[in-house]
């Protein structure tokens, strides 16, 4: 993948990944009100943030010029790892009461994407201080 495809890839799916955060936290604040309980929606606007989050993030990432396209990539696999298995870990356990189907087997999941989001920031860390 060459630098420039390589940062419209990064660009693109942060975008879309904005985009989905959008949609789902209308969805939990409309959709899920009266299907759901308070904590099951607070649990559920906590991975729509945290993907907002680093989709700006991945958008900052994207265009910087100071970071290597190697280290780029890195920090973008393990930020978008760790939104689908933190977030999504998240929306899928909240409507299991909705579909009615119990997803609790996948909860093990949800840390393990806050891990992914974490060497995602130690990354960002150390790449930062590698900057001439």
């Amino acid at each position: 993948m060459t630098k420039k495809s390589s940062n419209k890839t990064i660009l693109i799916t942060a975008a879309i990944m904005g985009l989905i955060a959008v949609l789902l936290g209308a969805f939990g604040a409309h959709g899920l009100k009266n299907q759901v309980d308070p904590e099951s929606i607070n649990s559920f606007t906590t991975g729509v943030r945290y993907q907002m989050y680093h989709a700006i993030v991945c958008l900052i990432i994207g265009n910087m010029s100071v970071l290597q396209d190697t280290v780029k990539k890195r920090i973008f696999y393990f930020f978008t790892g760790g939104i689908i298995l933190f977030s999504g870990s998240i929306y899928l356990l909240v409507i299991d009461e909705i579909i009615g189907i119990s997803l609790s087997s996948i909860a093990f999941i949800t840390p393990l994407g806050g891990l992914l989001l974490i060497i995602g920031w130690i990354f960002c860390i150390l790449s930062f201080v590698k900057i001439k």
